[in-house]
Order: C-alpha cells, then structure tokens, then sequence
C-alpha cells in the first residue's frame, strides 16, 4: 500500500506506487465542478434562474423534472420535448511552491488558468398516457470536469490535464394517488470516463532505485549525475465504466398556492476499466534496463510499461427537498440537498501488470449540503423574470484536499428571464456568478514524493438556454 502521506522507501514498491497513483488519479476522476466537488446541477435554464430554488415543485413547464424529480410530472399535462446547453466558464489560479522528496525547490510557472470553457447538454421528452400517468426519457450530465495546467508548472508530477464525466440515460414515470399527490420513479443508466496526464519525476524515481537505502547505496548527487533533476516522462491514462442506478421521489400538493416535493436518487457503482501509457525518456529506459538484474526486478515485467487498471468508484446518492408557493404575480421557493460524498474515503486501484502491487490514495470526503432560495415574477402574460441565491459546501478538507480537487465552500448568484413565444414554444435564459471560498493546499504529495503548498482562487460564471415545445 502507498498513500499520500507515505515517505520514501524500498527500491521496488516507490517505483511501482509512481505508477499506481497515476492511475488511481485517473480512475478516481478530476474533481471539481459547478455544485460540490465534481457534482452539476446544470440541466435546467429555468430552474438555474432561481438558483435552483423549487427545482422539484415550482411546475412552469420545466421538463428537466423527468430526470432531477419524476413525481412532478404530473404537472406536463401533454407531451413536451425541451433542450438545454448551460456554458460552464471557470477560472482555477494556483499561487504557491512545490520541493522533491530531498526537499529541493521544484522549478516552474504556477500553472497558468487552469479552468476551462465546457458545454453541458441536456434533453428532456415527457408524455402523458393517461388521466394518471406520464412517463418520461432524458439525457443528462449529471458529474463532469475539466482541468488543464501549463505542462511545465510546479505541480506537473501532481496533475497536467484532467477531464472527467457521467453521461445519463432515464427513463421516468409518474402515478397519481389523489389529487393532491404523485409518486415517481427512474431508471438510470450512467456511462462513466476519465482521462488523466500528468508528468513523472523521474530524478526522483532514480533516488528510489538506486539512492541511499537501496541495494546500489549511491549517494544523491551520483544518482543525479544519471538521472538530473528535471528529467521528467508523462502518464496518460484513461478508464470508463457504465452502471444503473434509480431514483424514487413525491410531490405533495398542499393547497392551492403551496407544494413540497421530495426525491432520492441512488447512489452508483463503477468498476473503472482503464489503461496507461507512458512516455519515458530513452536514457532513464536503459538505465532500467541495466540495474534491474542488480535490482532484482524482472527485466520482461518493469514498471512504466503500458498495462491496464481497475478500481471501484460510486457516485454519490443525492437527498432532495424542494418547497415553492405561488401568486398571481409572482412566486418564490427554496430547495436543500444533501449529497453522500462519503462513499468517497479512498480508491485502490488494481492492475493487468501482475508486477504491480494494488494501490491505495486517500481521499475521506464528507457528505455535503446545497441551499437556494429564489423566486420569479411574472412581469406580462408572454415575460418572466427570475432570481436566486444558493449556498454550497465542499466534500474536501484541507489536510487532504490536492491540486486536482481544489474544491471550497461556495455562494451562488443568478438570474433569468423567461419569454413565452407561442402557445407551443417557451424559451428560458439564465445567468450565475459562483464565489468560491479560497482552497489551500497542504502538503499534496504526489507519486514521486514532490510536495506542494499553496492557495487558489476560484470563479465561475454560467450562461444557460433552454427552448421548451408543447406538443
């Protein structure tokens, strides 16, 4: 076993672990996005108006509850088809230094803007067959992100480029009880993928090899006479799963004007299947070569050759509560999520090269909380407005938060504009700022043993559409 916080020992097993942990970042999947941790909430122009404030129980022909609350079908009277794309823009700036394993300082930038611009699609059917029933079909992107550093920065042996996503497939229905009360339920199927770059230290991995405590004993500056500092190879490494899972909620109309609903979608196992590949320079290549015989390594079975990888990743089961209460003229709401990040306390990873030992990272997220209030008035029969604020916590604490989960605690504002084109066709606009808390960094360790301290600054901005048709 080999974590994060191990120090630096035998030959064979620090070697083997450079290439453990890279694949274990891989599989475990870059995290951060536009909800806690790696999480989206981006499916819905109308409900991200509110900040997501009655996203289950406000109606208003937002289609998306086939996938985020089935129950409240039961408000699509016909059958409608709606489109979303929300832009995810945001900024990831580090400020900080990284030292090897001998505590020398780590040459390079800060890594430059490591946020991106991605879009996030999502498209939602709804029929009602009857009095009822209604059944519904969805796709969504439920977690996903995208990282990428300059390829020389500090952190290089912790991360370069990241990108990480769980594509959705639901099938919904909803029943009437009464009147007053639904009940709905889906079937999700969730494709999952990961792609991983990093660079390798391999002055660091010589030190291992052939350094102080190993079977060669030579000093540092002898092992850096072989191999200098700054000689560094790349990992690439991708894994994808798909797995179902479920969801199961109501919607109780109270009276009138005021409605509460409620849902819970499972939680998702994966069993990652992945591959790495390395590129490793040619003059470290022949030095393995040479010392594995002295080493006691087996010359047809070395580390950093291509091979395969497992591990077992879940998402998380999210808990919904969602209230709304409406006027003529205007109507307001509030939402609270709970989302079980704590099935995320670790990754072992295990691999096709059988010279390879499993591998363990730790990871010890806790669950967290989402809260929105928001509301929408209703300026003419044919315009909208909405807005909202929301608050977010993070799943990641400083003493093991790294630089590929730079997630804090964050606040949410927006706002947005519905219009009404036709009897048919509504369309929906939306804009959010997300302020971050500033994340520290303490202590990531990467592979190799390269330590790196430091703060970021964080910011995102989204912009969402959605075209809505009634049939």
């Amino acid at each position: 076993m080999f974590s994060r916080n191990t120090t630096r020992c035998g030959a064979r097993p620090f070697a083997l672990a450079a290439l453990g942990l890279a694949i274990a970042g891989a599989l475990a999947a870059p995290q951060q996005a536009r909800a806690s941790a790696f999480q989206l909430k981006e499916d819905s122009a109308q409900a991200m108006g509110r900040a997501y404030a009655g996203s289950l129980a406000a109606g208003g022909g937002d289609v998306s509850v086939v996938a985020n609350g089935p129950a409240s079908m039961t408000d699509l009277k016909g059958t409608y088809f709606e489109a979303d794309v929300t832009a995810i823009n945001f900024s990831a700036q580090f400020s900080g230094s990284a030292h090897d394993v001998l505590g020398n300082p780590i040459s390079g930038n800060n890594g430059g803007d490591a946020g991106t611009t991605m879009p996030v699609p999502a498209f939602f059917f709804e029929t009602q067959v009857s009095d009822r029933w209604h059944v519904g079909a969805a796709f969504t992107v439920p977690f996903g992100f995208k990282t990428e550093y300059d390829n020389g920065w500090v952190g290089r042996y912790n991360a370069i480029e990241s990108k990480f996503e769980s594509l959705d497939g639901t099938l919904s229905a909803s029943f009437d009880v009464a009147d007053n009360f639904s009940i709905g339920g889906s079937a999700i199927a969730q494709r999952t993928s990961a792609t991983l770059t990093n660079a390798i230290n391999f002055a660091s991995v010589g030190l291992a090899l052939a350094g102080p405590g190993s079977k060669l004993n030579l000093p540092p500056s002898a092992v850096y006479g072989l191999i200098p500092p700054g000689t560094d190879g790349q990992a690439r490494i991708t894994g994808s799963d798909w797995a179902w899972g479920w969801q199961l909620g109501g919607l109780w109309k109270i009276d009138s004007q005021d409605r509460l609903a409620f849902n819970y979608r499972s939680k998702i196992s994966h069993r990652l299947q992945g591959t790495a590949d390395f590129n490793v320079p040619q003059n470290v290549s022949t030095l393995i070569n040479q010392l594995a015989p002295v080493l006691g390594l087996n010359t047809s079975n070395l580390p950093f050759q291509n091979t395969s990888g497992t591990a077992d990743f879940t998402t998380p089961a999210v808990t919904t509560t969602s209230y709304w209460h409406q006027e003529d003229k205007f109507g307001f709401g509030a939402d609270v999520s709970y989302t079980q990040w704590d099935v995320f306390k670790n990754l072992t990873v295990n691999y096709g090269n059988a010279a390879q030992p499993a591998t363990t990272q730790v990871f010890d997220w806790h669950n967290s909380w989402y809260a929105s209030f928001g509301g929408e008035y209703y300026l003419t029969d044919k315009l909208t407005l909405r807005g909202g604020i929301g608050f977010d916590t993070t799943p990641t604490a400083a003493a093991t938060r790294d630089v590929r989960v730079p997630d804090e605690t964050r606040k949410l504002l927006s706002f947005g504009v519905g219009y009404k084109a036709s009897e048919h066709l509504s369309l929906n606009a939306s804009y959010a700022h997300i302020f971050v808390n500033r994340a520290s960094i303490n202590n990531d360790v990467s592979a190799t043993e390269d330590t790196i301290t430091g703060t970021y600054d964080d910011y995102g901005n989204l912009f969402a559409l959605s075209a809505v048709y009634k049939f």
